[in-house]
């Protein structure tokens, strides 16, 4: 245990440099926050082709370069190009939150960090996408170690940063940071009625 009684982080290979594959802002502040707090300093790599339209992924980005900026973390920007995102996801367009569009989807962003890790030293690789409720567990694990197993060098820390308290944290940093809070996932696909009516205004 450290000194706040929550179980120390056993990050592989004891690193103290990890390539932090992050969604969004809400999801990464309370995750960031304990790796600085425990001496691991993560990379941030933005990679997140999937959301749509385009000015929603620059909103969440933006909100992710300016949280990253004030902890004086490097950010890297990965290409965003949605249209081979869309070839990548090509006949599970209809399939439910948490089936087999969400798995490739993983797969997909996971393996762009998987390949920057191996080509620029980062040992560990591990994502914010496993901070949300509203994600599979299973799904995220298994993406991400199909991701590392194709490059030389990387590990796939499947650490569950749902626990120890990182919950009720996230929730506390979003209004601290005044985060902008997205209401859908990020694909066309995922985007309820409601606020797909909102968007074609």
């Amino acid at each position: 245990m450290g000194k706040s009684g929550k179980e120390t982080l056993q990050v592989p290979f004891g690193e103290k440099e990890i390539l932090l594959h992050t969604c969004c802002a809400p999801c990464s502040g309370a995750i960031i926050e304990r790796l600085m707090k425990e001496g691991v300093r993560p990379v941030i790599y933005y990679c997140n082709p999937n959301i749509f339209p385009y000015q929603e992924y620059l909103r969440r980005k933006d909100e992710c370069t300016r949280y990253a900026s004030s902890l004086g973390l490097k950010i890297v920007d990965a290409d965003y190009d949605h249209s081979l995102w869309l070839d990548s996801v090509k006949g599970l367009e209809a399939e439910p939150e948490r089936g087999g569009r969400c798995l490739k989807c993983f797969e997909y962003r996971l393996l762009k960090a998987a390949a920057y890790a191996a080509q620029n030293g980062y040992r560990v690789l591990t994502t914010t996408l496993a901070s949300s409720r509203w994600k599979s567990l299973e799904q995220i694990n298994l993406a991400g170690e199909w991701a590392c197993s194709q490059v030389e060098g990387v590990i796939w820390w499947g650490q569950n940063w749902r626990k120890g308290g990182l919950q009720e944290r996230r929730s506390q940093i979003i209004k601290e940071q005044n985060f902008y809070n997205q209401l859908y996932c990020g694909c066309e696909f995922s985007i309820p009625e409601e606020i797909r009516c909102e968007l074609d205004k």
